[in-house]
Order: structure tokens, then C-alpha cells, then sequence
């Protein structure tokens, strides 16, 4: 699948079968987000890969909006790591958006379905998973990427809207 044919057809997926996905094909997604820019060349993203079954299942208890992660075959939770965060916090969220957006390309690239499920600011989110996968105070989860395998086609639609273009000024 070409680049621009995998920006266009890649959906958020929140059905799964019970396929397995393997941890080479796990840490190929995180190798993928790790290529993203970020700013300076900070790198100042950490990456949490989720896949017990009984942490997965706690995701819900504190963030409503992902019931369907319970049948998800595995997670990463992309968190900024304010240690490497050089400009006072100002443009981790940015950087781990961007690795974010690879690794879900990735992972359709792959044929592995996913969700960004947002996390940050929502304080009630963030201190869930801090307690639930003890993240350290410097490590600030942005969000959870639930992957598991497509279990049906989603369509893709075109989205471009020309009037959303402006070209040279507005």
C-alpha cells in the first residue's frame, strides 16, 4: 500500500476478532511512532505496550469512552516524558501526536486495526493509568492506542473539502 493511499484509507477500528498480534508486530508499530518528528530531535515520548488481558480490562473503570478495549489484543500508551521535555513543556503533546499518527498508519499498514483513545488533560485519566501501570510523575500519558485485528471493513470517505484551502493568504 502506497503512503498516501494508506493516509486515505486508514479508519479508526473498534471491532476485533481474537487474532492474536504478535510482539514483533507490537514493536514494529513503536519503532514506527519513534520515527516521528519532534521538536529539536527530543524525542521526549515513552511508550507503554499493554498486553495483559486484566489491565486492558481496567482501562474502562476511568476512561469512558473505550468500552471496546476489552476485546483489543494489545495496547500502547504514548506518554510524554517531561525529563527530555526541553522547552518547559512546550511541545511534548505536539511530538507525541505526531508518533501517534505513525503508529497508527502503521499498524493499517500492517492490516492491524486501532484507536486513539485521548487521555490527556483529562486529570481523572491520567491518574488512572499512573496507578494502574505505575507510571512515574515525569511521564505524562497523552493517550491509548487500542490495536486488535479488524473484524469487518470499514469504508473509507473522502474527506478533503477545498474550502477548508486557502493558498498564499486567507
Amino acid at each position: 500500500m502506497d503512503t498516501l493511499a494508506a493516509i486515505k484509507t486508514r479508519r479508526s477500528i473498534r471491532k476485533y476478532t481474537q487474532e492474536p498480534i504478535g510482539k514483533d508486530a507490537l514493536r514494529t508499530l513503536v519503532e514506527a511512532a519513534m520515527f516521528a518528528p519532534s521538536a529539536a530531535n527530543q524525542q521526549a515520548w515513552h511508550y507503554i505496550i499493554i498486553d495483559e488481558r486484566k489491565l486492558m480490562d481496567a482501562i474502562p473503570t476511568f476512561h469512558p469512552y473505550c468500552p471496546f478495549i476489552t476485546s483489543a489484543q494489545a495496547a500502547v500508551v504514548v506518554c510524554g516524558d517531561l525529563e527530555r521535555e526541553r522547552f518547559n513543556g512546550l511541545f511534548w503533546v505536539q511530538d507525541c501526536s505526531a508518533a501517534t499518527q505513525n503508529l497508527l498508519l502503521a499498524a493499517h499498514a500492517q492490516g492491524i486495526g486501532a484507536t486513539w483513545l485521548a487521555v490527556y488533560p483529562i486529570q481523572e485519566r491520567i491518574n488512572g493509568l499512573r496507578e494502574l501501570l505505575a507510571i512515574p510523575d515525569h511521564l505524562v500519558p497523552l493517550n491509548v492506542v487500542s490495536l486488535g485485528m479488524p473484524a469487518g471493513d470499514v469504508r473509507s470517505a473522502d474527506r478533503y473539502d477545498e474550502g477548508k484551502v486557502s493558498w498564499n493568504r486567507f
